[in-house]
């Protein structure tokens, strides 16, 4: 429950405030927004298998999104695009994710279909 009610007060603040991110900035806080959501459906999915730690999850959520900045800015000063690693690395566990939480509630819900 507690999720899903920073979920919307996350929305809302985020529709209330007018915050600016510089052009120059944008392609940084995709990377960190990408790192994060792969991190938000990995504890997703650990909550459904009942594997669910929050040190893992804060920790994760940090770390992944700093990675990812990091290597987008290192990418940036040697002149490649690393970003794109970390677009491949982290869209892949997002649909990878996707797709195991899609069966499990799925499955749930033909079992609980299935005992009525």
């Amino acid at each position: 429950m507690f999720p899903i009610i920073g979920l919307i007060i996350g929305i809302i603040v985020g529709f209330i405030v007018n915050f600016h991110v510089p052009p120059a900035y944008t392609v940084y806080l995709a990377m960190a927004i990408l790192a994060a959501l792969d991190t938000v459906f990995g504890a997703f999915l650990a909550s459904l298998n009942n594997n669910f730690k929050l040190s893992i999850f804060v920790t994760g959520f940090f770390g992944n999104a700093i990675i990812a900045v990091a290597l987008t800015y290192i990418g940036n000063l040697l002149g490649m695009d690393f970003s794109l690693a970390a677009i491949v690395v982290f869209g892949t566990r997002l649909f990878n994710n996707f797709a195991t939480i899609r069966r499990i509630l799925i499955n749930k819900r033909i079992q609980k279909n299935e005992n009525i």
